[in-house]
């Protein structure tokens, strides 16, 4: 068994913009004529889809809506968030995920994102970022019909890894790496059977570390050398990442 690819998480894994999508969704609450609530973003939205999250939300204050309308929800929020990061000087990418992505490349690693975030989002990042050119493929929001924590969105990935890239033609699951923050990513990753590493951008490395492969505080500590000799079955010396290997 070989390390192949790396499938990565965007919000909260790639960009550091957790405050501005529960902003954003306070917006949208305010707009419903709904008083925002601590907690409704971390406890119905955070790891999910818009339109999973803004479903929850809605039905958490008994409030029911068309498709349309949530769709039009949905619309309202992301223009909201590219108009946003139109006006930053700078994308508030995570510390190492540009070095990161540079040495999974030079590793000959594929990358792809799955992401409950809309296409268009992940797009513009990666493109104002410089990262598009390391990136072979996207799964977003629109190309699945469940959010996170359900596996589609890390089966299709793996699918599309073995179609578009002739070198993967036989990738499996167990070929790839999960990189998420939250519970539902890693939910998600590991009922696709995909070794995951959960890092400590959101939630504490101690909550993470129970139910991950691998944790990190930051992505500067992921040793990638050492994760690929796990892989292979070698030895490797060192030990930054806490590992705690699934059988």
């Amino acid at each position: 068994m070989a390390l192949k690819a790396l499938l990565l998480d965007f919000n909260g894994v790639i960009l550091d913009d957790e405050r501005i999508h529960e902003q954003l969704i306070q917006e949208l609450l305010v707009a419903e004529n709904l008083r925002p609530q601590p907690g409704d973003f971390r406890n119905y939205c955070l790891g999910c889809s818009d339109r999973a999250g803004l479903t929850n939300l809605l039905a958490s204050r008994g409030r029911v809506v068309s498709q349309a309308y949530l769709e039009d929800m949905i619309k309202r929020k992301s223009q909201a968030y590219l108009h946003k990061l139109d006006t930053l000087d700078q994308l508030p990418l995570f510390q190492g995920v540009q070095t990161l992505i540079q040495e999974a490349t030079a590793a000959n690693l594929k990358i792809a994102i799955v992401s409950g975030a809309l296409r268009l989002e992940i797009e513009t990042v990666l493109t104002r970022s410089g990262l598009a050119k390391y990136i072979h493929g996207i799964v977003a929001a629109e190309d699945v019909t469940a959010s996170k924590p359900d596996p589609e969105g890390y089966q299709t990935a793996i699918q599309r890894l073995r179609e578009q890239v002739s070198t993967l033609s036989d990738l499996s699951p167990q070929d790839c790496l999960a990189l998420e923050d939250t519970f539902p990513g890693i939910e998600a990753a590991k009922a696709a059977h995909v070794p995951v590493v959960g890092v400590a951008h959101t939630y504490p490395f101690h909550m993470l570390q129970r139910c991950t492969n691998w944790t990190v505080d930051y992505l500067s500590e992921l040793e990638l050398p050492r994760i690929q000799a796990v892989f292979a079955g070698q030895p490797y010396p060192t030990a930054i990442a806490e590992e705690k290997v699934a059988q």
